[in-house]
C-alpha cells in the first residue's frame, strides 16, 4: 500500500487563501507588508528562488524589493544596504538571498538583520528563542515541516523522530521545534554509526543531508511520515534525499520533491512576513 503523500503545494495554496484576508486586513488599517530581499551576483538556482518568492507576495497582495547587488560587491555595501532596509519603517521583513559570492561574509550579514525583520529566522538571537521555547521568527522550513505534520494528522506527541542533518537552517531548529511537540528526537549526521539502524526507529523521518535518494525503503520504519527536505539534480531531474519510488511503499505518509517542502517554505516566509508586518 502507498504512502499518503504530504502535498506541499496543495496545502500552501490553502493556506495562501487565509494569508491574503489577513494582508488585505492589515491594508485596511493603513499597513502594507513589505518584504525586501537581498541578492548578490548571478547565482541561477538564487534568481529562480528569488523570482518564486516575488510571485508568492503578489499573490498575496504583499509589496516586494528587490535589491540586486553586483557580484564584486564588498561587505561594507551589503552591510550598508541591509542597514538601510533596517531603518525603513514601511520594509517588515528582510531576507537575504543565500548563498552569497565567497569573498562575502554570511553570517556577518546575516547578524546585521535586525532580529524583528529577520523572516529568515536565522538570526542569533531568534536561533536562541526557539532553543529556549520563547516566542521569536522561526526559520522558514521547519516551520513549515511542521505544518504539514499538522495538517496531515500525524501523531507527534511522544512519537520518535529522527533527523539526518545538523545544519543550523533546517536540522537543528526542526529538531527543537519537534521536541516542541514532545518527541523523543534523535539527531544522526556523518558520523553516526550504523545509521539504518536508528532511521528504522523512527516514527517521524526528516531527511535534510543532501544526497540524493540517500534514505531507502530499508532504512523506514513501516508506517513512518517521511519528510524530504533535500532539492538535488540527477540526470537533469529533480530529487530529493529519499528514494521516493521504494520508500512510498513502506512509508505511512511522504513528501514529494518537487512539490513537498519547497512550497511550505515559501508560504512560511510569506506567513513571517506577515507576522511582521502584525508586530510593526
Amino acid at each position: 500500500m502507498s504512502a499518503i503523500l504530504l502535498n506541499g503545494k496543495a496545502c500552501a495554496e490553502m493556506l495562501a487563501e487565509e494569508q491574503r484576508a489577513r494582508c488585505d486586513a492589515l491594508k485596511a488599517r493603513g499597513i502594507i507588508p513589505q518584504l525586501a530581499v537581498i541578492m548578490v551576483g548571478e547565482d541561477p538556482a538564487s534568481a529562480v528562488y528569488v523570482r518564486n518568492k516575488e510571485r508568492a507576495c503578489q499573490r498575496l497582495g504583499i509589496a516586494s524589493r528587490m535589491i540586486h547587488l553586483p557580484e564584486t560587491a564588498s561587505q561594507q555595501e551589503l552591510n550598508a544596504q541591509i542597514d538601510a532596509l533596517n531603518a525603513d519603517p514601511a520594509v517588515h521583513g528582510i531576507l537575504v538571498q543565500l548563498p552569497l559570492p565567497g569573498h562575502l561574509n554570511e553570517s556577518e550579514a546575516l547578524l546585521r538583520v535586525s532580529a524583528l525583520k529577520d523572516v529568515d529566522g536565522f538570526h542569533t538571537l531568534n536561533a536562541g528563542r526557539l532553543a529556549q521555547g520563547a516566542p521569536g521568527m522561526l526559520p522558514c522550513t521547519p516551520k513549515g515541516i511542521l505544518y504539514l505534520l499538522r495538517q496531515a494528522g500525524v501523531a507527534l506527541d511522544g512519537a520518535h523522530a529522527v533527523v539526518l542533518g545538523r545544519s543550523n537552517i533546517v536540522g537543528k531548529p526542526v529538531s527543537l521545534l519537534l521536541l516542541r511537540e514532545n518527541c523523543t528526537v534523535t539527531i544522526c549526521h556523518s558520523h553516526t554509526r550504523d545509521l539504518p539502524a536508528i532511521t528504522r526507529q523512527a516514527d517521524i523521518l526528516v531527511a535534510a543531508i543532501g544526497k540524493p535518494r540517500f534514505v531507502t525503503a530499508d532504512m523506514v520504519k513501516p508506517g513512518a511520515a517521511v519528510i524530504d527536505v533535500g532539492i538535488n539534480r540527477v540526470d537533469g531531474k529533480l530529487c530529493g534525499d529519499v528514494d521516493f519510488e521504494g520508500v512510498e511503499q513502506v512509508a505511512g505518509w511522504i513528501t514529494p520533491v518537487p512539490g513537498g517542502v519547497g512550497p511550505m517554505t515559501v508560504a512560511m516566509l510569506m506567513e513571517n512576513t506577515l507576522e511582521a508586518a502584525c508586530r510593526a
